[in-house]
């Protein structure tokens, strides 16, 4: 006798032989099929209105919700799958010529408008930008805007060498985004390694500056994290004996995170070794 049977008394005679259970099949995997991601589904034009000339602009403006962090090199410079980021860290006024990173684009001074619309915006000439993305070359165009406007209107030494940082970053991602199986990539590289390393000259100066004179938060970071970031300038810019003695403060100090202690005492460790490297060529 079935399962189901006399069910045919309720007039669903058909069911009463009905499988109970299903047999599984085996279903083939549908092949996953890699999506591209282009950069310019990143962006989205953002409205901008300038703080000197009151016009409105758009601006690229990386989604957030679109880009995956892989990491940060050892100086902190943050890296992201298919773009760099640093192309995007500038707004920058198509109209008057006004640019600026952007925590500090709404702010400035009375005294500060004055001096960038005599010594900018007065000598400006429009030079809009128009693709689905900024290239590294737009980019860095922009950066000099930006530092421009931060030398006329006589910003703080952080903001200046924070624009001189993410510049030496920016130009760092113009050298790994080169092919290396072209002709001219060796002379390339080592002009854009040369601009680098001038630009975190630069950026260590300014913080160094800075971290005698103005308080913290500085440029969004603590005080360890400054110092940090110090170390490993020095370091870059082979600033050794400054470098060891900052990386130093950073591990004794009381209260540092472990995340940047790690970070610190693996510097420390590739710092003894090019020391130890420079002593060996003398």
């Amino acid at each position: 006798m079935g399962l189901l049977s006399g069910l045919g008394a309720l007039g669903l005679g058909n069911l009463e032989n009905a499988t109970l259970y299903e047999k599984s099949e085996k279903k083939e995997k549908e092949k996953e099929v890699p999506v591209e991601v282009k950069e310019a589904d990143m962006l989205f034009d953002k409205t901008y209105t300038c703080p000197v000339c009151d016009q409105e602009f758009k601006a690229k403006t990386i989604r957030a919700g679109k880009i995956r962090m892989l990491g940060t090199d050892m100086d902190l410079r943050p890296k992201y799958e298919n773009i760099d980021m640093m192309k995007y860290e500038t707004i920058a006024c198509p109209h008057c010529g006004y640019a600026a990173l952007s925590r500090y684009f709404k702010y400035m001074t009375s005294m500060q408008l004055n001096q960038i619309r005599t010594n900018i915006c007065a000598n400006y000439q429009p030079h809009p930008m128009n693709g689905d993305i900024y290239t590294h070359e737009e980019a860095l165009e922009r950066y000099k805007l930006t530092l421009a406007n931060a030398i006329v209107k006589r910003a703080k030494a952080s903001e200046k060498a924070y624009i001189c940082l993410k510049t030496g970053w920016l130009i760092r991602g113009m050298g790994e985004a080169l092919n290396p199986k072209a002709p001219e990539y060796a002379a390339k590289k080592e002009a854009y390694d040369r601009m680098e390393k001038e630009y975190l000259k630069n950026a260590l100066e300014g913080f160094l500056a800075a971290r005698q004179t103005e308080g913290f938060p500085m440029c969004g970071m603590d005080e360890v994290t400054m110092d940090y970031l110090i170390a490993i300038l020095a370091m870059e810019c082979e600033q050794y004996d400054l470098s060891l003695k900052v990386l130093s403060t950073v591990i004794t100090t009381k209260g540092t995170n472990n995340r940047v202690k790690e970070r610190a005492l693996d510097a420390r460790d590739m710092l003894r070794e090019k020391m130890k490297a420079q002593r060996l060529e003398k």
